[in-house]
C-alpha cells in the first residue's frame, strides 16, 4: 500500500514542530512551532474524516522529541496453526499484541500482550522481524510505527476474551478469517509461517 503524501507531510511537520518546541527557548519560535503543528493537523483533516481540532488535541498530548511508536506482536503456533485474536474495535482478526509499556523489556511486553488478549501463556524465543508499518500493507495511521514480531513458545493457558478482544483461535494459512489490517496484514502472517517452517531464518527488518 502506497502511503499518501499528505500523511507524510503532516507527520514530518508535526515531528519537526515538536522537536522545535522541545529545544527552543525563544517565545516567538514557540508560537511558530505551534502554528506549524496546526498546519499539520489541517493537512491531515483536509484529506481524512477527522476534524482538525481532534488531530490537534492528539498532537498537543505528545511531548518531547518525536520518535516512532513501538508495537509488539506475538507469533504463536500450535499444530501448524497460528494464534489470532478477534479485535473488538473493528471485528477483524490479528496477531495478539499492542503498544509496549514503559519499564518493560520487549520480551516482557509481548508475553504480557499475548496473555491479556488471548488467555495463553507464552515465552518469547526469537525476534522474527522489525517492520516499518508504512511498508507492509497497513492502512494509513496518524503516527509512524515500528512493529516487532516475536516467535513465542506456547506454555499453557486457554482461549479467553478481554476488554479488547472477543476470542482467540488457531488458524491455518489457508483458512484465515478477515484480518484487522490496522494491526496485522496477510503479508506479515505469511512471513510468520515462513519462519515457523524455517526456524533458522534470520531476523527481518524494514
Amino acid at each position: 500500500m502506497i502511503i499518501p503524501r499528505w500523511l507524510e507531510w503532516g507527520q514530518k511537520l508535526q515531528a519537526l514542530a515538536r522537536a522545535g518546541l522541545t529545544y527552543t527557548e525563544n517565545k516567538f519560535d514557540v508560537e511558530r512551532y505551534h502554528a506549524i503543528t496546526a498546519i499539520a493537523a489541517e493537512i491531515i483533516a483536509t484529506h481524512s474524516a477527522v476534524d482538525a481540532s481532534v488531530i490537534q488535541s492528539v498532537y498537543d498530548s505528545q511531548v518531547g522529541y518525536q520518535t516512532p511508536k513501538v508495537d509488539s506482536r506475538g507469533v504463536v503456533f500450535q499444530n501448524g496453526k497460528i494464534l489470532l485474536v478477534k479485535e473488538l474495535a473493528d471485528g477483524g482478526w490479528t496477531l495478539p499484541g499492542g503498544w509496549m509499556d514503559v519499564n518493560e523489556t520487549p520480551g516482557e511486553a509481548v508475553v504480557r500482550e499475548v496473555r491479556e488478549e488471548s488467555g495463553y501463556y507464552v515465552r518469547a524465543v526469537k525476534l522474527m522481524a522489525v517492520y516499518d508499518r508504512r511498508l507492509h500493507g497497513h492502512p494509513p495511521y496518524l503516527f509512524h510505527i515500528y512493529k516487532l514480531f516475536f516467535m513465542c513458545d506456547l506454555l499453557g493457558g486457554e482461549a479467553a476474551v478481554s476488554i479488547e478482544t472477543g476470542g482467540a483461535e488457531f488458524y491455518g494459512l489457508d483458512e484465515l478469517p478477515p484480518l484487522s489490517t490496522q494491526r496485522t496484514t496477510l503479508e506479515e502472517i505469511q512471513r510468520c509461517f515462513a519462519h515457523h517452517h524455517q526456524p533458522d531464518l534470520p531476523t527481518e527488518f524494514d
